[in-house]
């Protein structure tokens, strides 16, 4: 056999080896696990973290505005990729992260956006359920208790309409609107 006919032979033989492996092989490790909730942090931003330390970590994007409800000095900045959400800051500086806000991305005890009530139940069974944001947020509440070492919770806000979660918060769920 020529050695070219031989070359024309082994190369589709691997092309056809490599996008084998390439399918066969499992999906990038922050593709296929959600970043970690706990009651004092989401995924590397920590309750306490400051904005400039955030930001040169690449968490957060840029600082701007917060709630105007909170009045003229609220600052917060929107978690960086893989996370959605965001976080709020202290008044003063420096700036330092009171609230983590998740829309996506990350889970607390495999629980994430889509659970239901039940489901957070299953993984957090002293939950407690507060239905008095039902009419005006169309969120029902429901808070898992204090941690005794870190003091933190988490709280999962869960649609009125679709009954699947929508948004969590650490160590609660700031409302804007």
């Amino acid at each position: 056999m020529s050695p070219l006919r031989l070359a024309l032979l082994l190369v589709p033989a691997c092309l056809v080896a490599i996008a084998a492996v390439a399918i066969a092989s499992p999906p990038a490790a922050r593709d296929s696990a959600a970043a970690v909730i706990t009651p004092t942090r989401v995924d590397g931003v920590h309750l306490g973290d400051t904005h400039a330390d955030l930001r040169s970590r690449g968490k957060v994007g840029p600082i701007g505005p917060g709630c105007e409800l909170g009045g003229p000095n609220t600052r917060s900045a929107r978690l960086r990729a893989p996370l959605k959400g965001s976080v709020t800051y202290t008044l003063s500086n420096p700036r330092k992260v009171t609230t983590i806000t998740v829309t996506g991305g990350a889970k607390a005890r495999g629980v994430g956006i889509g659970a239901t009530i039940a489901a957070i139940k299953a993984k957090f069974p002293n939950a407690t359920i507060d239905h008095s944001t039902d009419q005006v947020f169309q969120l029902t509440l429901v808070t898992t208790p204090k941690r005794p070492n870190s003091g933190g919770r988490i709280m999962f806000g869960v649609s009125t309409n679709t009954h699947k979660t929508t948004i969590m918060g650490v160590p609660g769920i700031a409302f804007c609107e």
